[in-house]
């Protein structure tokens, strides 16, 4: 005979439910101590400046070792939000979005692959992401480099958020939108901001669309990791399609 045990799907699965508790402990830790500790600073994703850029920001008051790049921050980036602006509000909406679209998607995938699986893409997810976005902040510090020596002030303004600092469970989450696409790509979702349903394919593909432009436009008081954002689509992309490769039976 055979046995067959069926497991019913869990609506808070262990990984996401843990995930989201150290997700809020760390923002709320980010509240209480950021200003005694600079807990942002230290957990914080820095980008990766080219020596001779560093040593002309060094001169600057504004430079601090708060700004320099520790590998560690690859990892520590993805479990820290924003938490207070500078007027000392406190904001909510970054680690509210990406806390609910973590349960929304990353429910039914931990369901799917189980919790080590799971933990695995979601882990890696975001690990390429910031990898991404610190290759392309790399060569944007060259080209802010070539701007300063040659003292142009338009190509200043125009790459000088290269130097900018990025926090956000937004590059992992993006690959789970990447990954809930490719499983099930006619599933139609509904947004609070479109008043009609729209297929998971081509919300993804509209999301991704945004990031390009948003990247490659350099809008001023644009402060999204764009191409962070792209990384961890790509990352998780590439993930599920290998794991998926001789297995069409997973898609919907």
């Amino acid at each position: 005979m055979t046995e067959f045990n069926y497991h019913r799907p869990s609506n808070f699965p262990p990984i996401v439910k843990n995930l989201i508790i150290i997700n809020v402990l760390v923002w709320i830790a980010q509240i209480i101590f950021n200003s005694q500790y600079h807990l942002t600073e230290i957990l914080q994703l820095n980008p990766i400046i080219p020596e001779r850029l560093q040593d002309i920001l060094k001169q600057s008051d504004n430079y601090t070792d708060a700004n320099k790049f520790h590998p560690y921050q690859i990892f520590t980036h993805m479990f820290a939000h924003a938490a207070v602006d500078p007027r000392g509000g406190i904001i909510f909406f970054h680690i509210l979005f990406n806390m609910f679209a973590l349960w929304m998607f990353g429910r039914i995938l931990e369901n799917i692959w189980g919790p080590k699986r799971f933990l695995f893409f979601y882990l890696v997810s975001g690990i390429g992401a910031a990898i991404f976005h610190l290759t392309i902040q790399y060569f944007r510090s060259e080209e802010l480099l070539s701007a300063v020596l040659a003292n142009d002030s338009a190509g200043v303004e125009t790459y000088r958020g290269a130097l900018a600092s990025a926090v956000g469970a937004s590059g992992a989450i993006m690959g789970l939108f990447a990954a809930f696409a490719y499983l099930f790509p006619n599933t139609e979702l509904i947004f609070l901001f479109l008043p009609f349903p729209i297929k998971a394919k081509w919300m993804v593909l509209i999301m991704v669309g945004l990031d390009l432009f948003g990247g490659f436009s350099n809008s001023m008081g644009d402060n999204v990791a764009h191409f962070a954002h792209l990384g961890g689509a790509i990352t998780g992309f590439i993930i599920v399609f290998i794991w998926n490769k001789t297995n069409r039976r997973t898609l919907y």
